[in-house]
């Protein structure tokens, strides 16, 4: 294939045009998990909105030779750039203008990582000094990276993020051998305490770090996706951890050795580990709730909250109208707003199915798992096989980014 480099007759659009190709491996906002839940199979649908960003590019000349990615430096590219960072900082900007969105700005790494770093620091000053851009900025940093230089970049962007992509170690060797543990936690620690460091003395500085993990990459269960991400979000106090679907369509060079098998993630497990991140972080589950040592995997048919249940009959039916709020949360179809009205009603009467139908509530999903005056809606509580074979046979739209309403 021809190598070409951006130059000035390169048109607008077709440089926006191949830096949304290379921007498909990088998940900076909710926008680009909700993607991969509407991409997922069976009842897995995603609805609501989701924080969105548009993504650029400022190189995909990579040293680094990552057998996943499609800017590794020993893969053919139809087109080879590197944007300075005006002309980068001027796009971002026009393009922020055009889709009334924030800005996540990626690159490949050239050079090298601190020579990748400059660059992105200096285009998101020059997008806050000389564009005055006001909107919201992601921007990544580099494995490996000086602190300096993620300090000059988090003085100018509102997020930064440190991709960890594998769930074991070992997985780097096996898949990206230039990164290692090292050269991506330390990155991460140093995001974590310059964000602590600022927020203590009120100084301006990112305010939040993210992280992606590739499920599949190193033939893991969901339970160790689940252990890692909840490690990583006490330790590095992340705002998200991402989730992708690992996919090897083509043997890469360099990795000959390795023979790795062609694989390719399903859709529908970034769905439900989507799921699952949202109850450890948002409903006072653990990874050992939603990944018990018997149970790894994540299941395709009943979402991670309904799964939980049906371990734990013992604690069911809730009774709606004395429950307290956080056993309300883990009744299937109850979420953290819905338990809040329940709440509020109960002040005034007696909850009952009917008004529980006027909320709004789903009552197909929870049903199953509560009394409303000691009585059910059902006439006879089924057994727990009964009630999984009819919740994996309803047809429910399932939310990732909408638990906070229907659990």
């Amino acid at each position: 294939m021809t190598n070409l480099v951006f130059k000035n007759g390169y048109s607008y659009e077709q440089k926006i045009l191949q830096m949304r190709k290379d921007t498909a491996y990088d998940i900076g906002f909710d926008s680009d998990a909700q993607n991969a839940g509407l991409e997922a199979a069976g009842k897995i649908v995603c609805k609501g909105k989701a924080m969105t960003s548009h993504k650029l590019f400022l190189s995909n000349s990579c040293i680094f030779n990552c057998a996943y990615c499609g800017c590794r430096c020993q893969k053919e590219k139809e087109y080879s750039y590197t944007l300075s960072p005006k002309e980068l900082a001027a796009i971002a900007v026009n393009e922020a203008k055009i889709h009334k969105q924030g800005i996540f700005i990626s690159s490949a790494i050239c050079k090298n990582a601190d020579n990748t770093q400059e660059l992105i620091s200096e285009t998101v000053k020059i997008m806050r000094n000389e564009f005055g851009y006001g909107g919201f900025i992601h921007a990544k940093v580099m494995p490996g990276a000086d602190p300096e230089l993620i300090h000059k970049t988090g003085l100018y962007a509102d997020r930064l993020s440190v991709n960890i992509e594998v769930a074991k170690s070992i997985g780097y060797q096996k898949i990206a051998k230039q990164k290692n543990k090292q050269n991506i936690l330390e990155p991460m620690k140093e995001i974590c305490e310059q964000i602590q460091d600022h927020s203590k003395h009120n100084g301006t500085f990112a305010s939040s770090q993210t992280t992606q993990i590739m499920a599949g990459s190193t033939d893991e269960d969901d339970r160790t996706i689940m252990r890692l991400a909840t490690a990583l979000y006490k330790k590095f106090s992340l705002k998200r951890v991402y989730y992708s679907a690992f996919t090897y369509r083509e043997q890469a060079k360099g990795y000959e050795n390795e023979k790795l098998p062609i694989i390719s993630t399903p859709h529908w497990r970034m769905a439900r580990l989507y799921q699952a991140d949202r109850l450890t972080q948002l409903y006072g589950f653990s990874f050992d709730d939603v990944t018990p040592e018997h149970e790894p995997f994540l299941q395709k048919d009943i979402d991670p909250k309904a799964a939980w249940a049906l371990r734990n009959m013992d604690i069911f039916p809730v009774e709606v109208n004395k429950a307290d709020y956080d056993k309300l949360i883990r009744v299937p179809g109850i979420g953290i707003v819905y338990a809040k009205r329940i709440i509020e009603a109960r002040r005034y009467c007696t909850v009952t199915h009917d008004i529980m139908k006027r909320m709004k509530i789903p009552m197909g999903k929870c049903s199953y798992f509560i009394t409303c005056n000691n009585k059910f809606e059902i006439a006879d509580r089924l057994y727990k096989e009964d009630i999984k074979s009819v919740l994996a046979s309803k047809h429910t739209q399932i939310s990732i980014f909408d638990l906070l309403t229907n659990g």
